[in-house]
């Protein structure tokens, strides 16, 4: 096994349909977030940590596309496979060095690949969970971290299922405040006070890296 990482950073889902006005399934308010979004993934890089960030990925035939949605499990096209409004915003975008998509990988590869330099690794998704992607277990079994810290969107959404999964799997889980938004306002404050009374470390950006320069203890 890799070596465990202190910390992993887990970026869900800041692509451009969910984060710009013009998108196609625009969260509101989530280009507010850019700011913060981008001092994060600087200091990743500055700090050495691993980012592992889902994206959907998706083609006409998924179930999660719809022409008549309902906004809770179907939802119009958004982020189709190869479109503008699937790439990542300018402020999260990365030159991967690990591209998973619904294919199992072999796990001695991927370690392969994880241990060939600090992991950036992406994880395409056709619906709303990311451990959907069959990669996802291994990615962190890989990467063995202390502490998984979560920023996107949408909080009530694809952040819920990623902050569900990582708390099934017993994983130490901080939520940056100021880097997520969701879609309704009252379940996304509901979905925090109820993380928390859990365990989720709640933070600020600013307290998270003011914690990274400090020196970073688990």
């Amino acid at each position: 096994m890799s070596a465990t990482s202190p910390i992993i950073f887990w970026d869900v889902d800041t692509q451009t349909d969910f984060m710009m006005p013009d998108g196609n399934l625009y969260v509101p308010g989530a280009d507010e977030l850019l700011d913060n979004l981008d001092r994060l993934t600087r200091a990743a890089a500055e700090h050495d940590i691993p980012i592992v960030a889902s994206a959907d990925d998706h083609r006409s035939e998924d179930e999660e596309i719809s022409n008549e949605p309902d906004f809770a499990v179907t939802f119009p096209p958004h982020c189709m496979h190869g479109t503008p409004g699937a790439e990542r915003v300018d402020a999260t975008r990365q030159d991967w060095t690990v591209d998973l998509g619904a294919e199992a990988e072999d796990e001695t590869e991927l370690r392969t690949k994880i241990d060939a330099a600090r992991p950036v690794v992406l994880l395409r998704k056709n619906s709303l969970d990311v451990f959907s992607n069959p990669n996802t277990e291994t990615v962190l079994y890989l990467l063995d971290p202390v502490r998984v810290v979560v920023y996107g969107v949408a909080t009530d959404f694809c952040n819920r299922a990623a902050v569900e999964g990582l708390l099934e799997r017993d994983f130490a889980v901080t939520l940056v405040t100021d880097a997520v938004q969701g879609i309704d306002p009252e379940r996304s404050r509901d979905l925090l006070a109820d993380w928390q009374s859990r365990g989720v470390d709640l933070r600020t950006t600013d307290e998270l890296l003011a914690e990274l320069d400090g020196g970073y203890e688990s």
